[in-house]
Protein backbone atom coordinates (compact mmCIF):
# COMPACT_ATOMS: atom_id res chain seq x y z
CA UNK A 1 0.00 0.00 0.00
CA UNK A 2 2.64 2.43 1.37
CA UNK A 3 4.65 1.44 -2.49
CA UNK A 4 1.63 2.10 -4.68
CA UNK A 5 1.02 5.31 -2.55
CA UNK A 6 5.03 6.44 -2.83
CA UNK A 7 4.77 5.21 -6.79
CA UNK A 8 1.55 7.75 -7.18
CA UNK A 9 3.18 10.80 -5.76
CA UNK A 10 6.07 10.44 -8.08
CA UNK A 11 3.85 9.75 -11.16
CA UNK A 12 2.30 13.04 -9.93
CA UNK A 13 5.17 15.38 -9.96
CA UNK A 14 6.68 14.10 -12.55
CA UNK A 15 3.11 14.88 -14.38
CA UNK A 16 3.24 18.05 -12.90
CA UNK A 17 6.89 19.21 -13.35
CA UNK A 18 6.38 17.76 -17.23
CA UNK A 19 3.73 20.03 -18.31
CA UNK A 20 1.94 21.79 -15.07
CA UNK A 21 4.46 25.12 -14.82
CA UNK A 22 1.23 26.82 -15.59
CA UNK A 23 -0.63 25.73 -12.70
CA UNK A 24 1.97 25.51 -10.25
CA UNK A 25 3.48 29.33 -10.98
CA UNK A 26 2.36 30.45 -7.54
CA UNK A 27 4.44 27.99 -5.63
CA UNK A 28 7.67 29.10 -3.99
CA UNK A 29 6.50 32.97 -4.45
CA UNK A 30 4.36 32.47 -1.19
CA UNK A 31 4.46 35.62 1.49
CA UNK A 32 7.30 33.61 3.88
CA UNK A 33 9.58 32.06 1.28
CA UNK A 34 12.66 33.29 1.28
CA UNK A 35 14.20 34.45 -2.24
CA UNK A 36 17.74 35.95 -2.36
CA UNK A 37 19.40 36.86 -5.57
CA UNK A 38 22.71 38.43 -6.20
CA UNK A 39 25.77 38.15 -8.59
CA UNK A 40 27.11 35.08 -8.32
CA UNK A 41 24.57 33.92 -5.01
CA UNK A 42 21.12 32.74 -5.25
CA UNK A 43 19.31 31.64 -2.15
CA UNK A 44 15.94 30.05 -2.14
CA UNK A 45 14.25 28.47 0.86
CA UNK A 46 10.54 27.88 0.64
CA UNK A 47 9.56 28.06 4.50
CA UNK A 48 5.90 28.48 3.51
CA UNK A 49 5.23 26.38 0.41
CA UNK A 50 6.75 23.75 1.88
CA UNK A 51 4.06 23.51 4.97
CA UNK A 52 1.55 23.65 2.67
CA UNK A 53 3.15 20.84 1.00
CA UNK A 54 3.53 19.32 4.51
CA UNK A 55 0.03 20.06 5.73
CA UNK A 56 -1.59 18.99 2.27
CA UNK A 57 0.24 15.59 2.71
CA UNK A 58 -0.65 15.01 6.06
CA UNK A 59 -4.21 15.36 5.30
CA UNK A 60 -4.05 12.93 2.32
CA UNK A 61 -2.62 10.42 4.72
CA UNK A 62 -5.09 10.90 7.03
CA UNK A 63 -7.89 10.46 4.97
CA UNK A 64 -6.37 6.89 3.42
CA UNK A 65 -5.76 5.90 6.59
CA UNK A 66 -9.50 7.09 8.09
CA UNK A 67 -11.11 5.19 5.07
CA UNK A 68 -9.03 2.09 5.23
CA UNK A 69 -10.50 1.32 8.55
Amino acid sequence: MLFLLGLGLMVLGALLWLGGGSLLSWFGRLPGDVRVERPGFRLYVPWVSMLLVSLLLSLVLWLIRRLGE
